[in-house]
């Protein structure tokens, strides 16, 4: 069927093809997001993407709604029913059509997004960084995601780590503070700092290009989606770290700041993040480069099944990889390892097939 010519309550039974259920029989529509999201996209990939652009997949919330009832899916669901009527002006929770005593909802057409990044700051168990004293908690520390991106990992994290772990951890810190005297910014460290972060914000007021952050930005997620994205491969991710070195060419020396260093700038505060996003988006390639294996969220398409699944090695990777960037692209990072201990389970390759 050609993408765009038919509303998704128009396909007949027999011509729809519920990928996931096909797939992975045993979890259907509830595999994990990284297994949903490659699936969708190689469905859009071989023409079988809907919309005008082929660019989505349908969600049909139909046999849920009918099993259910509509109350328990909207009381679930009604936020995302809400946001998708106001972009689409289409109700997922209105009833379309009833065939044959089969009542055919409204579906959502849906395609995988970026809107997260897996990993961050190292932390030891008390959540504590590599700095003595400066604590990571939530989302921006590293230690429970995995390889992979899990549901609800975000306010669970910010939970457990606010809730129940940072209140005791830091107080071991803080308790070897009490007699320490007040530190003094009147030291050659502080002076240190503050002019090297000076001089890093007169470099980009300085270069007065012609090109915006939000230009530049855009470019850096166009590559990271298509050489570093869902699915990965040598060749590809060579080509996107290439591309990454041009775009922080370009930055150097195409980027426009307006206004001036002096109060709130709201460009140079996005130049400075951007900065460091081009920096963390080599790191990203460099490790998936580096990692021969298709595990989680990366996924290697040199390194899967003939069912198309994930093939670990976990002989060679099986450890959190933390690179260190060199100051200058001239310079390779460097990797670190820390090996992967599991004493309480077992662990296996994933299998959703049954």
């Amino acid at each position: 069927m050609q993408a765009g010519t038919k509303k998704g309550s128009d396909i007949p039974e027999e011509d729809r093809d519920y990928y996931l259920e096909r797939r992975y029989p045993a979890f259907g529509n509830l595999v994990p997001r990284d297994v949903a999201s490659r699936a969708a996209k190689e469905r859009c990939d071989h023409g079988f993407g809907v919309n005008n652009t082929g660019l989505a997949v349908f969600l049909d919330f139909s046999e849920s709604i009918e099993r259910l009832g509509l109350d328990v899916v909207r009381q679930r669901y009604g936020n995302l029913f809400d946001m998708y009527e106001e972009i689409t002006d289409v109700n997922p929770g209105e009833l379309a059509k009833e065939i044959n005593g089969v009542k055919y909802y409204n579906p959502m057409m849906i395609y995988p997004a970026i809107h997260y990044t897996m990993g961050g700051i190292w932390v030891d168990y008390e959540l504590q960084t590599s700095i003595k004293g400066l604590f990571a908690i939530g989302e921006c520390n590293f230690s429970d995601h995995g390889a992979n991106r899990l549901g609800a990992s975000a306010l669970m994290q910010g939970l457990a780590d606010g809730y129940f772990v940072l209140p005791y951890t830091i107080q071991n810190y803080l308790a070897d503070q009490i007699t320490v005297p007040r530190f003094s910014t009147d030291l050659p460290e502080f002076a240190e700092a503050e002019k090297a972060v000076q001089a890093k914000i007169d470099h980009l007021m300085n270069i007065k290009g012609k090109k915006s952050v939000d230009s530049i930005h855009k470019e850096l997620g166009r590559i990271m989606w298509e050489y570093v994205g869902m699915g990965r491969t040598a060749e590809g991710l060579k080509t996107g770290l290439a591309k990454l070195k041009e775009v922080r060419k370009e930055f150097e020396t195409e980027l426009f700041i307006p206004g001036s260093k002096e109060g709130l700038n709201v460009e140079l505060d996005k130049a400075i993040r951007l900065n460091d996003f081009i920096t963390m988006g080599e790191l990203i390639a460099y490790d998936a480069l580096n990692r021969n294996e298709s595990c989680g969220g990366h996924f290697r398409e040199e390194y899967q099944t003939e069912e198309g699944e994930a093939k670990r090695d976990d002989e060679n990777f099986f450890y959190v990889a933390c690179w260190e960037y060199q100051g200058s692209d001239d310079k390779a990072p460097v990797l670190y390892k820390e090996p992967l201990v599991y004493e309480a389970i077992k662990v296996q390759t994933r299998n959703y097939k049954s």
